[in-house]
């Protein structure tokens, strides 16, 4: 699809880091990721997966227990925690 719709650079496709060794690509691919107009992006933990689709620290968790707010993990837990208090509220 990215190479129909023309290669920018920007595009790549993201996988586990385990499936690098056995990647089978074509030589069009090979060619492309090697003039960087595509990239193979491999991750070991999904927060490297988060970080790169979002461009945003995804988190760690602090001594108390919680995450940065500006963190996704914390800009998720934040938005959990208001959930379960507006459905606590409505019961």
């Amino acid at each position: 699809m990215c190479r129909l719709k023309g290669l920018t650079g920007t595009q790549g496709v993201l996988i586990p880091e385990s499936n690098v060794e056995d990647l089978m690509l074509r030589q069009d691919i090979v060619e492309a990721v090697q003039t960087k107009k595509f990239h193979i992006w491999p991750a070991a933990k999904i927060e490297q997966g988060v970080e790169l689709l979002t461009g945003v620290s995804a988190g760690l968790k602090n001594g108390s227990g919680s995450f940065d707010s500006g963190t996704v993990f914390g800009r998720v837990n934040k938005r959990l925690t208001e959930m379960a208090k507006t459905l606590k509220e409505f019961e």
